[in-house]
């Protein structure tokens, strides 16, 4: 075997964002248990950061009237029905307690006047919910997590990525990376591995997605035989930057509208009335006078349409933009300044609630949002589908190998909540790291194939050592990105989505001849070589998955297949796994069903 760098752990968890940080931090816990941290970046730069608006827990600070069977209740909802109900029955339960653990290890949440943490507004959400920072709440997640972890003992490996999992017959016992600095190659051996590598964004053109969003869990998991569930429903966040070019993308969290932000078109209409979902359409203000009284906290009233889910707004804004009423590049207007009719101090308080998106503006487009509108629209954001686990231990189909957060699949079903996945990260990071533990306790360390670790290396090494004629890794990246934007995007259809695989099919055909010339340190072309695998994966599992599914649902809007199928579509999820000759297969499977008990409780919160 070649000279690899080697680490041996119990348990190696791979991401650490807030999913991967609480997940080292619960198997830490575990008395003699050894635990290894692999980042991709470097350590606080992971992708929760970005996450603003808050966590949902419902904790009922705000309004006594909330519950953990109503934000059970509203999740269910969200999803369409084809969440995991027990996942969604253990987040709604064990959110609250895991938002008093973060303030306890010395979380500092914005207060109510009486000094409890402060809940706000999202859409989806039947109450104010959300714990948050300002707009800053993922970073003070992932600040409060490391500071609290780096005591537990973690080993951590920062700018290391992942290419493939080691397995000694069934189970998962190593994983083999290389450093991205010095392109130095690590072995890693585990008795337990927990995935926590986040979503698929970079396979979009238009994304809020940062770098390392390469869809390496999801493939790491499906090349090693696990099952791969509900890839056809990526979210498209209604509100991205789409202005300068430099931005587009960019999020715009939806805290903007939780404090009274309003969507606009062209003409200055507020269109978002127009189109009320029939499952909302009890739950949803029918006038602008009410949707205000909401946000400014009066219980009697409704929300406002701009807090309907995601995938409605997203696909509202869009319609105004093909009939001809968007914005001058291409989105909607969204409003936070027009709330100076309402408020003497609107400057002072949009500053102190959207500290972030203020200079988000200020910097980047040149705008001041306590004076004129933003304009925003879709942009790639969050993959609802993943890696399947078992709804308690978060173990996949392959034993030893588990997986948390984004890279998870069952409990957002085909639409997530906004503020859903950040309390998600810290209730399953902390029962996959403590399962992991668990697992690791009772299997030992299992035997790496020497043979198979080198031809791995080999095959890493391949782009490096091809002469000029080779294809250029960021060409193949870039026509990816922009076929998946075009055929597998917000609207979809038969005829496109089938030209997708197609064309997928001829960039994986094209992906094994990239060239990085050059040499291993320093090399972003080798890093963008390595990464077309595990990009090029989550896109065919995501147009497979889309293709097959023939209605429009959550995430999943098809203009040949516009309406919601209730008989079949509604009770299926969709399973895809590697064919023992390589090829994807993809099997629908009956949805986990509801306990009478569950049912009960989404009837009681209709």
């Amino acid at each position: 075997m070649g000279d690899f760098q080697t680490h041996e752990h119990d348990v190696l968890v791979i991401g650490a964002g807030g999913a991967g940080l609480r997940a080292a931090i619960e198997a830490a816990a575990v008395e003699g248990c050894s635990v290894g941290l692999v980042c991709k970046s470097l350590l606080g730069k992971a992708h929760t950061v970005m996450a603003e608006g808050g966590m949902a827990a419902a904790m009922a600070n705000v309004d006594e009237r909330d519950g953990w069977e109503t934000h059970f209740a509203d999740t269910m909802r969200g999803g369409q029905y084809l969440n995991n109900p027990t996942m969604a029955e253990l987040h709604a339960k064990e959110a609250p307690e895991r938002v008093h653990e973060l303030e306890a290890w010395g979380a500092l949440f914005d207060r109510t006047k009486d000094g409890r943490i402060l809940q706000r507004n999202f859409g989806g959400h039947a109450y104010p919910r959300l714990a948050h920072v300002g707009d800053r709440t993922g970073l003070e997640m992932i600040r409060t997590l490391q500071d609290h972890g780096v005591h537990q003992g973690i080993e951590v490996y920062m700018e290391c990525t992942i290419i493939e999992l080691l397995k000694d017959g069934d189970r998962v016992v190593g994983a083999f990376g290389y450093d991205r600095e010095r392109g130095r190659f690590r072995l890693f051996k585990a008795k337990a591995i927990v995935l926590a590598t986040g979503g698929i964004g970079r396979a979009y053109k238009v994304t809020s997605n940062s770098w390392e969003y390469t869809g390496d869990g999801h493939s790491l998991a499906y090349h090693a035989g696990a099952d791969l569930l509900d890839m056809e429903f990526i979210q498209f966040h209604p509100t991205g930057m789409v202005w300068p070019p430099s931005v587009r993308g960019i999020l715009v969290t939806e805290g903007v509208r939780g404090e009274g932000g309003i969507l606009t078109n062209s003409e200055g209409k507020r269109f978002m009335f127009d189109d009320i979902p029939e499952l909302y359409k009890g739950s949803t203000a029918d006038s602008p006078e009410e949707g205000w009284q909401y946000v400014t906290g009066d219980k009697e009233a409704r929300r406002p349409p701009e807090l309907l889910t995601r995938d409605h707004v997203a696909r509202c804004i869009l319609k105004e933009v093909r009939e001809g009423r968007g914005s001058p590049h291409g989105g909607a207007f969204l409003d936070i300044a027009w709330i100076k009719e309402k408020i003497s101090n609107s400057e002072e308080h949009i500053k102190k609630k959207l500290p972030s998106m203020y200079h988000q503006f200020k910097q980047l487009a040149n705008l001041d949002i306590t004076k004129e509108p933003m304009e925003v629209g879709p942009t790639t954001h969050y993959v609802m589908g993943g890696v399947r686990v078992d709804a308690e231990t978060q173990m996949s189909t392959v034993p030893g190998l588990f997986a948390a957060g984004e890279v998870a699949a069952g409990l957002h079903g085909a639409n997530r909540l906004g503020g859903n996945s950040l309390s998600d990260l810290l209730v399953f990071g902390k029962r996959a790291g403590g399962f992991a533990a668990k697992y690791a306790q009772e299997h030992g360390g299992g035997k790496i194939d020497d043979a198979e670790v080198d031809a791995i290396a080999k095959a890493a090494l391949e782009p490096l050592e091809r002469d000029g004629d080779g294809e250029n890794p960021y060409e193949i990246q870039r026509e990816l990105q922009e076929m998946m934007q075009d055929k597998v995007g917000i609207i979809r259809e038969d005829g496109l989505m089938k030209e997708a695989i197609d064309e997928i099919a001829a960039l994986t055909e094209r992906a094994p001849k990239a060239a990085a010339p050059g040499n291993r340190e320093y090399n972003p072309g080798w890093h963008t070589a390595l990464d077309l695998k595990c990009l090029l994966t989550v896109s065919e599992a995501s147009a497979r998955a889309a293709l097959l599914r023939q209605e429009s649902r959550g995430a999943q809007t098809r203009n040949d297949f516009p309406d919601k199928d209730p008989d079949d579509w509604g009770n299926h999820n969709l399973l895809l796994r590697k064919a023992a000759d390589g090829s994807m297969e993809v099997e629908k499977v009956p949805v986990v069903p509801q306990t009478d008990a569950q049912k009960k409780i989404i009837e009681a919160n209709q």
